[in-house]
C-alpha cells in the first residue's frame, strides 16, 4: 500500500488549523502528522487531505452540506474520521473551525490508556 506523502505546505496548513491549546500534540504518524488530545487523534493528515473525528452530529452537518471524502488509505478508510472536502483547502479559516470541533469532541473522550511496554528478555 502506498502512502500518500505531504508536502512541506501540506505539513505547515496542518499545524495553521490545529488548535494553538497546550493539551494538543502533533506528531508524525506514517510519514504524515496526526493532532491528539488526551492520547486520541482528533485530526491527521493524508498526503494534502486533512480528516477530523467530529461527533455524529457535527459529522452528520458537514456531511448534509459538502461532499465529504473517506479519509486513511484507499478502500481501507479509518473508521470515525471524515475527510474534509477539497473545497476547503483555499480556506484555512473554515477548515480550522472544523478541526477545532474535532478537538472539542474528542477532549471529552476517556484519555487513551497507555500501551503497556514488553519487557525485554
Amino acid at each position: 500500500m502506498q502512502m500518500p506523502k505531504p508536502s512541506d505546505a501540506d505539513k505547515d496548513r496542518f499545524r495553521a488549523v490545529v488548535p494553538e491549546n497546550p493539551d494538543v500534540v502533533v506528531k508524525p504518524m506514517f510519514g504524515n502528522l496526526g493532532a491528539f488530545v488526551n492520547g486520541n487523534m482528533f485530526a491527521g493528515l493524508f498526503g494534502p487531505m486533512i480528516g477530523v473525528k467530529l461527533s455524529d452530529d457535527d459529522r452528520e452537518v458537514l456531511e448534509a452540506s459538502h461532499q465529504t471524502l473517506p479519509f486513511g488509505p484507499e478502500g481501507r478508510a479509518m473508521g470515525g474520521y471524515v475527510g474534509l472536502p477539497e473545497a476547503f483547502a483555499g480556506d484555512d479559516e473554515y477548515t480550522a473551525e472544523w478541526v477545532e470541533k474535532a478537538f472539542a469532541y474528542v477532549a471529552t473522550l476517556p484519555p487513551k490508556a497507555a500501551k503497556p511496554r514488553s519487557a525485554k528478555k
